[in-house]
C-alpha cells in the first residue's frame, strides 16, 4: 500500500481514493507571463513522477491542470499589477499573445523533461461563467460580500481557516509577508478577493460582464472551479509547490468547502523549493535559470530531471552548477552501464519480481525517488542475466522517465560507428545511391538498397531532416 505525506494532516497516510482504482488529481499550472524557471519545473517533475507511479501501480488517473492567464497579481495578497498585464507591457504584446507564447514554451520545456501533458489543461479565461456561478453561490450562502466594487470571501465565517499550519494571528498581520498591503475594503485582514471590478485596475486588458459590474476573477477562485468542473466535488489529491500552501491552497479549501458544503480534497502533495546559494529561486533574483539556458550551457534537460530525483520532494534542493555537473557525470556513467548490457536470452521472472520490489518499496514510501534510483543501481549490480536487467531498467523508467533505454541505445550506436569507420562510409554511400534512385523514380532500386542495408544490420528512417540509420546487429 502506497503511503504519502499529507500536508493537510502533517503525517504519512495510506493513499486511499474516493473510488477504488481511480484517482482524481489536480495540479496547479503556470501563470504564463514568462518562462518557467527550473525551480518551478521541479514541482512539475515530481508531480509527473507521482502521476506515472500511480498509473504504474494500476490506478486509472485523471489529471487536470489550469493555465493562469488572468487574475494572478504580483502580490499573492490581491495587491499590485496583474502578472499577465505586466508581461504584456514588458514585451509590447497583448495579454492573449503573451499567454499563448508562454503556454507553448511551458509545454515545450515539459516535453524536454519527459513530463507528460495532463489529461485536461484548462485556461482560466475559458471558465469565466463557472467562476461567476460559484461566487454567486458563495454570496447566497453568506460566505462572500461586496465592498468597494470587489467581491471578497469572508474568512470569519469559517471555524478554521489556516488549515495547513497553526499560524498565530499576529504572524499574518498586514505587511508581515513581502508585498502585502492593507486593503481597506476587507472586513478581516485574511479575507481575499473573488472578483475584481473595473474600480480596481482600470488598465486591466481582460474584463467580463458580471452581476457586480465589468471585471475579472481573482487568482484563487480559478483552481477550485476548474477542478470541480472536470473532477467533481470529491478530489483525491491536489498538488503544487510548497509556496502555494498559503495563501493559494488555503483559500482554495476555504471557498470550495464553503460552496459544496463538505470536505473537498483528501490529500495535499507539496513539493519544496529549489534553492540557490542566495535562497529561494525566483524570476527576479540572480541568473534566470531556464531549461533553455541549461541547454545553452551544454546540459541535457534529463540530467536536470535526474538531479531532482536524487533528493526527496519534501526537502529543499540546492542548485549549483557543481551539483548539476555531478549529476551529469552520474547520469553518463549510468547510461554507459546500461549500454554495456547484452541481449543474452530470456527475462528471469523470479529475479525480476525480487528486484522490482526494491523499487516499489521506495516509491510506496512517500515517493522516495532517491531510494528508487538506488534500486536501479542495485539491478545493475545484481546476480542475474542482462536480459532481466534491461527489462527492469525499462520497467522502472516508465516512472522515472529518464530516457535511459534511449540514451543507452544512442551510446551503443555511437560506439559501434566510431569503432567501424569503413562501415559508416559504406552505409553513407548506399544511402546516397538510394536517394539518387528515389530522385530518378527508380523505386525498385531504392527498395533493393534498403533491403541490402537491412541484411547488413542497418535500419533506415526517412525524416524531414534526411535519412537516418541505426545499426541493429
Amino acid at each position: 500500500m502506497m503511503k504519502l505525506y499529507n500536508s493537510l494532516t502533517h503525517d504519512k497516510q495510506e493513499f486511499i481514493t474516493n473510488e477504488p482504482g481511480k484517482v482524481s488529481m489536480y495540479t496547479c499550472g503556470p501563470t504564463v507571463y514568462h518562462f518557467a524557471h527550473i525551480g518551478n519545473l521541479r514541482s512539475y517533475i515530481m508531480e509527473d513522477v507521482l502521476e506515472k507511479y500511480l498509473r504504474y501501480s494500476g490506478y486509472d488517473v485523471k489529471r487536470v491542470m489550469n493555465i493562469t492567464d488572468v487574475g494572478h497579481l504580483t502580490s499573492d495578497a490581491d495587491e499590485g499589477e496583474d502578472k499577465m498585464l505586466k508581461g504584456a507591457k514588458r514585451e509590447h504584446k497583448t495579454v492573449m499573445e503573451i499567454a499563448k507564447f508562454y503556454t507553448d514554451a511551458f509545454f515545450e520545456d515539459c516535453k524536454k523533461l519527459n513530463i507528460k501533458r495532463p489529461d485536461v489543461v484548462e485556461p482560466a479565461t475559458g471558465c469565466i461563467g463557472q467562476f461567476i456561478k460559484v461566487i454567486k453561490g458563495l454570496i447566497d450562502k453568506g460566505y462572500a460580500y461586496e465592498a468597494g466594487g470587489n467581491i471578497y470571501f469572508d474568512t470569519s465565517k469559517l471555524s478554521q481557516y489556516y488549515v495547513f499550519n497553526n499560524f498565530e494571528e499576529e504572524d499574518l498581520q498586514d505587511g508581515v509577508r513581502e508585498g502585502v498591503e492593507k486593503d481597506e475594503n476587507k472586513k478581516n485582514k485574511a479575507d481575499f478577493v473573488l472578483w475584481f471590478t473595473k474600480s480596481k485596475f482600470d488598465d486591466q486588458e481582460l474584463k467580463w460582464n458580471s452581476p457586480w459590474g465589468v471585471g475579472y476573477p481573482g487568482w484563487h477562485i480559478e483552481c477550485s472551479c476548474i477542478s470541480m468542473k472536470h473532477l467533481g466535488e470529491y478530489l483525491d489529491i491536489h498538488c503544487g509547490g510548497i509556496d502555494n500552501a498559503f495563501p493559494h491552497h488555503t483559500n482554495e479549501i476555504a471557498q470550495s468547502e464553503a460552496y459544496i458544503g463538505h470536505k473537498w480534497c483528501n490529500f495535499w502533495f507539496h513539493v519544496h523549493h529549489l534553492n540557490t546559494s542566495n535562497g529561494k529561486m525566483s524570476k527576479s533574483k540572480g541568473e534566470f535559470l531556464t531549461v533553455s539556458l541549461l541547454e545553452e550551457k551544454g546540459y541535457d534537460p534529463l540530467v536536470y530531471r535526474f538531479f531532482c530525483m536524487q533528493s526527496h520532494y519534501r526537502k529543499s534542493l540546492v542548485f549549483t552548477y557543481e551539483n548539476l555537473d555531478n549529476a551529469a557525470k552520474a547520469y553518463e556513467k549510468l547510461v554507459a552501464r546500461i549500454a554495456a548490457l547484452k541481449d543474452d536470452g530470456e527475462t528471469d521472472p523470479e529475479a525480476f519480481e525480487k528486484l522490482k520490489s526494491g523499487f516499489t518499496e521506495a516509491m510506496d514510501n512517500d515517493l522516495n525517488t532517491s531510494l528508487a534510483v538506488t534500486a536501479l543501481y542495485d539491478v545493475l549490480k545484481a546476480d542475474c542475466n542482462d536480459a532481466t536487467k534491461k527489462a527492469l531498467v525499462a520497467d522502472f523508467d516508465k516512472v522515472l522517465s529518464l530516457g535511459l533505454c534511449e540514451a543507452a541505445e544512442k551510446k551503443r550506436q555511437e560506439e559501434a560507428l566510431s569503432a567501424n569507420p569503413e562501415l559508416v562510409a559504406e552505409i553513407e554511400k548506399l544511402i546516397s545511391q538510394r536517394a539518387q534512385a528515389k530522385k530518378d523514380k527508380d523505386y525498385a532500386a531504392a527498395d533493393a538498397i534498403r533491403a541490402q542495408l537491412l541484411d547488413m544490420g542497418v535500419v533506415l528512417e526517412d525524416t524531414k531532416e534526411g535519412t537516418k540509420f541505426k545499426i541493429v546487429k
